[in-house]
């Protein structure tokens, strides 16, 4: 297993630096990441710096609330694109999901997986396990996979709580093996890593990509 792979190395706090981004580029380049995940602003700067390597440029759409029109959503999504993002994870509306209003989240999530889909880069879907009952996020993750997106993603690590095991084997299962399901939130140790990954996680969120590589 090359866990480093797996890894989606992420710098997404607000007051977040050129030089604290530059940073995170620069350890992305060193151990080999699957991904610098970074807010929309600093997707041109990780493209250039990432262009001759085999690290992704990954970035947050509608983040961290979900609660954005889907055309802005869709505008986020296709800008950052043109900037050179390779993956978007985006929010899904909770509220709506809540509400059981599931034609809204359907299309809410569709419309930006069509865009990503349309310039041939992957979309992930955070669902916000932390504020879901179980039902809740069997239905978004179906609803998810009904929209034709790559991966679900538990948490945008900005709520109550990040990624949990139960959560990862429950969407997993839910999912089944055609789609990728990130772990993000809260993984701070190897051991944190591979328990997600044992669960069904396929990529791993994580600020504290370095530490879980050197155990």
């Amino acid at each position: 297993m090359n866990l480093s792979k797996y890894i989606d190395h992420t710098i997404l706090n607000q007051d977040a630096t050129e030089k604290d981004v530059t940073k995170i580029i620069n350890e992305a380049k060193e151990y080999d990441f699957a991904s610098v995940c970074v807010n929309p602003y600093w997707v041109k700067k990780a493209a250039i710096e990432l262009k001759n390597t085999d690290v992704m440029v990954c970035t947050v759409i509608g983040f961290p609330l979900g609660a954005n029109t889907t055309a802005s959503k869709v505008f986020e999504a296709e800008n950052a694109l043109e900037n050179g993002a390779d993956e978007l994870d985006m929010v899904i509306n909770i509220g709506e999901l809540k509400a059981k209003n599931n034609a809204a989240v359907l299309e809410d999530i569709r419309a930006v997986v069509e865009a990503g889909h349309n310039a041939d880069k992957h979309v992930k879907v955070i669902i916000e396990t932390c504020l879901l009952t179980d039902e809740e996020k069997v239905r978004a993750c179906e609803i998810s996979k009904e929209a034709g997106a790559d991966f679900v993603k538990t948490s945008t690590g900005f709520s109550t709580a990040g990624a949990k095991v139960e959560d990862v084997k429950l969407m997993r299962e839910t999912v089944g093996n055609e789609m990728g399901v990130k772990a993000s939130g809260g993984i701070h140790s190897k051991e944190e890593a591979l328990a997600m990954i044992d669960a069904g996680a396929t990529r791993l969120g994580a600020s504290a990509g370095i530490k879980i590589i050197n155990g």
